[in-house]
């Protein structure tokens, strides 16, 4: 009998395929990370990257944990692979190699890849541990890093810097990056009300209100953009706006303390006094800014004008704590302390500066020139820049002097702009030009002069002598040399004034120069009786090297030329014997 074959009820045993592709390995390499086993992750990565060539992730994965493993390297080349070849776009890529770089205790590499992430990155996924790795890095390299932008947070970065400049008063440069980041991000309001302060600070008014008016439109609850229009339209004398948004104003409580002490400062400015001593006596209270001498000094001001005298003592006593090398609360110190019994009237100004008067007293009285704190000094810099554009005749003589003691970039800016100015007075005009003249800038220098444009040229401007001899030129460099310091830059302008007029009246017969010592000894001693200082022909003498007799001809020369006598007679009645 033919045995029957059956079916055996046991399952036969099934073969399954393992698909060993990239995503197999990723997945050993990743559990392999997660036991710490990384000499085999990094095995598993590379399958993976060998799988997939063309997938950065894989490769980056790879490059990972060489750095883990110490491998940096070779790490690196992977990333800069991935950056030349697969995907330039990774731009993570550069903080990684940033990272290597520095645990290799290579700086400057790590400098340049980090700045380079973080101008190229769009998402700022590692900004928070770049800032802390760029912190270290200026550390190490004891300088700051060479960073322009940071893609991630663009505009901001550059507002920062705007910012910046415009708290350290270079106004000028402050428009200049404000003025790219308003026309890039229009939306973009604290930019643009930064914006209108700045050509407020520079006399601009016309250019503040039209960008303080944009902001509005774009927010019309802007607090920054409400208190910065309420200033201009108290500039203006625009009574009945002023009055409506002084209304709004007072009935506004601020929350954050930026705001607070924006409505504070402004209501000062305002004469809202009561408002913004309640403003700013909430700011102490909170704590908020308490080694900050100016909020003090705010909040004094604000007390004197509410008759909180005693109050304003102690504020200002503060002050001189938190800032004891400032003048000015001993200005104001003094000012509370005579106020019953001085002619002048006190004037309690927000500002944390001098008075504008005051500080060319103080100017006056310093052999050193202006203090480095106050060349910085945002507030009084600004004040120098409104008083070039709106004072008087006499305060921009001194505020030219002035700046050819600060002799920055800002500087050389306004003065190229106000010798261009059509309506300005052609005599400050010439002061700037010698004031640009002596901060070294030699270049012709394009002016409006006597109701035309010209070029002046390096030499003294000399619209009347067709030639300017080197030994002409030696004369006046020998005086000013012997001038610097004992005379101002006005004194020292009178004196080139003087010699190009005397060679002018001379012209061609001038007398020939044998040493320029004799010339110069005369120019000093006609400009020092021209300004009734005290000198005479022996002191003269002694300094220059050239015998009284010499001095003596040559000041009859000039004198007889240039008729100073009969001018100096008509400018000081009573004025003595050259």
């Amino acid at each position: 009998m033919e045995k029957i074959k059956r079916v055996s009820d046991t399952p036969k045993p099934k073969v399954i395929s393992i698909n060993m592709d990239a995503a197999f390995f990723f997945e050993r390499a990743v559990q392999s990370l997660d036991r710490f086993h990384y000499d085999k992750a990094l095995k598993y990565f590379r399958r993976a990257a060998e799988y997939e060539q063309d997938n950065p992730v894989n490769h980056c994965n790879l490059a990972g944990v060489l750095s883990e493993m110490g491998n940096y390297e070779e790490s690196n080349q992977i990333l800069q692979h991935i950056l030349d070849v697969i995907d330039p776009t990774m731009t993570e890529c550069y903080f990684y190699m940033a990272n290597n770089y520095a645990n290799m205790e290579q700086y400057e590499l790590a400098e340049q890849a980090l700045v380079r992430y973080l101008e190229n990155d769009p998402t700022g996924q590692f900004l928070d541990e770049s800032e802390e790795m760029m912190e270290m890095l200026s550390y190490e390299l004891e300088r700051p890093a060479p960073l322009t932008s940071i893609k991630s947070r663009e505009g901001l970065f550059e507002h920062d810097k705007a910012r910046a400049l415009l708290e350290e008063g270079k106004f000028a440069e402050a428009v200049r990056q404000l003025e790219k980041i308003a026309k890039k991000h229009p939306d973009f309001t604290a930019a643009r009300n930064n914006l209108a302060l700045a050509y407020y600070y520079m006399g601009q008014f016309e250019k503040a209100m039209e960008t303080i008016h944009g902001v509005l439109e774009i927010d019309p609850g802007n607090l920054h953009a409400l208190c910065n229009l309420a200033i201009f339209h108290q500039h203006f004398g625009n009574k009945q706006e002023l009055t409506e948004l002084v209304d709004l104003l007072r009935k506004t409580f601020p929350y954050q303390h930026d705001h607070v002490f924006k409505l504070a400062t402004t209501m000062g400015i305002l004469g809202e006094h009561e408002k913004a001593y309640q403003l700013f006596k909430r700011l102490l209270k909170a704590g908020e800014g308490s080694a900050d001498p100016c909020l003090y000094h705010y909040t004094a001001v604000a007390a004197c004008h509410i008759g909180r005298f005693a109050e304003a003592h102690r504020l200002w006593r503060q002050v001189e704590k938190l800032d004891p090398g400032t003048e000015i609360s001993k200005f104001y110190l003094e000012q509370l302390r005579t106020r019953e019994t001085s002619e002048i009237t006190p004037t309690w100004s927000y500002h944390y500066h001098l008075p504008f008067e005051e500080q060319f007293r103080v100017l006056e009285k310093s052999a050193q020139g202006i203090p480095e704190q106050l060349k910085k000094d945002p507030l009084v810099r600004s004040s120098f820049f409104w008083a070039l554009r709106h004072g008087d005749i006499d305060t921009k003589l001194q505020v030219i002097q002035a700046f050819g003691l600060i002799a920055d970039n800002e500087v050389r800016d306004a003065l190229q702009d106000f010798i261009l100015e059509r309506q300005e007075d052609d005599y400050l005009k010439k002061v700037a030009i010698f004031v640009l003249r002596s901060m070294g800038i030699r270049d012709p220098l394009p002016a409006f002069l006597e109701n035309r444009e010209i070029m002046v040229e390096a030499s003294p401007y000399s619209p009347h002598l067709p030639v300017w001899d080197a030994k002409w030129q030696g004369v006046m460099e020998t005086a000013l040399s012997h001038m610097h310091k004992r005379y101002d830059m006005i004194q020292q302008y009178d004196l080139e004034i003087l010699w190009v007029e005397f060679l002018t009246k001379m012209y061609p017969g001038v007398p020939k120069i044998q040493k320029s010592e004799g010339w110069a000894a005369a120019l000093e001693y006609l400009i020092a009786k021209m300004h009734r200082r005290a000198i005479s022909y022996q002191e003269i003498s002694a300094r220059y090297g050239v015998t009284v007799s010499t001095i003596s001809r040559n000041v009859k020369l000039i004198d007889d030329a240039c008729g100073l006598r009969e001018k100096m007679e008509a400018i000081f009645p009573k004025f003595t014997s050259i």
